[in-house]
């Protein structure tokens, strides 16, 4: 299959913050006929249906060994079951625009457990005063600053849910790195069986979780739908892609835009307002991801490119 094109890319960038920032909507949608268990169980299904035909229509294999499907047993529970859960849960207290606000928290709590879980990563001043401004705008948009509307104990602990699912995703991440990235699988595939043992556990929770009366009108569908097929589907293949395209730098940026469209999307659509201290803190919690992302260039001895020949002889010798 050839890569995409440019203009590929930037369409797949378009759709990928479009599909993710307005997953926060979805949810709000599915809830006025779906229970939070419900709607996880449905993102699930959907989400794997999707993908499993992704793996069965381009003939990608399945990852083997025990050993691995465990650790993608444990990226089901990280970064589908619970963060989903939590996050359907937290929009009955809370907006939908809020709930994405703090999914931009995401980078922030990946780069705090890479520290804490991986030899490798060092807390640099630079990742420090990231984190720190970060969760100083987590801070403003819980309403601490003096003048900032407080949020109420409800409001307050649909918050929480959406920290805790931010920090699902860091770990889930971070199991990645660690146990993943290094056996060079099939995006799609991982992707597949992830989402697939996700809906496993889902179904299996559903006598205990998910028997409350549905109300399946329209709206509630056709949001379950676009939850499941892009939001937790064809979002996974797009932003593999564009990470093969662009790089993984590049291709996190889309984190600073979903925060905006869920805020966009909710006020236009369901009429949702914020605060003052909302979007400010948003602002400086992207600003602490921009932080903890840039690196350090490192000078090189010599700044002109090698030439093909050499670049060549490099590669063959282990050296490029």
């Amino acid at each position: 299959m050839n890569p995409p094109s440019t203009l590929g890319l930037v369409l797949r960038f378009a759709f990928l913050a479009l599909a993710w920032g307005c997953s926060f909507l979805f949810i709000k949608v599915a809830l006025e006929g779906l229970s939070p268990s419900q709607v996880v169980l449905g993102r699930l299904l959907i989400g794997a249906l999707t993908l499993g035909l992704v793996v069965w229509g381009g003939k990608v294999p399945l990852p083997r060994g025990l050993k691995v499907w465990g650790h993608l047993f444990v990226l089901g529970a990280f970064l589908c079951v619970v963060p989903f859960t939590l996050f359907a849960a937290a929009e009955t207290r809370i907006s939908s625009g809020l709930a994405s606000i703090y999914n931009a928290t995401t980078p922030l709590l990946t780069a705090l457990v890479a520290i804490l879980a991986l030899p490798g990563e060092r807390l640099t001043r630079r990742a420090a005063g990231g984190l720190a401004l970060g969760f100083l705008g987590v801070l403003v948009v819980v309403g601490l600053p003096v003048g900032a509307p407080t949020s109420g104990g409800g409001e307050l602990a649909g918050q929480l849910m959406c920290l805790g699912a931010t920090a699902c995703y860091g770990i889930g991440f971070v199991w990645i790195r660690r146990f993943i990235s290094p056996l060079g699988l099939p995006a799609a595939s991982v992707a597949f069986v992830q989402v697939g043992l996700g809906a496993v556990v889902a179904l299996v929770l559903a006598p205990f979780t998910a028997l409350q009366p549905v109300v399946l009108e329209l709206p509630v569908v056709l949001s379950i739908l676009a939850l499941g097929a892009l939001s937790t589907g064809l979002a996974y293949i797009w932003n593999t892609e564009i990470v093969t395209g662009w790089g993984a730098t590049s291709a996190s940026s889309v984190t600073y835009l979903t925060p905006v469209v869920g805020v966009i999307a909710g006020v236009l659509v369901l009429g949702e307002t914020f605060s003052w201290n909302q979007p400010l803190g948003g602002a400086l919690v992207v600003l602490g991801v921009v932080l903890t992302k840039l690196r350090r260039r490192r000078p090189t001895r010599d700044a002109r490119p090698a030439s093909p020949d050499v670049q060549r002889e490099q590669m063959r010798k282990g050296r490029g």
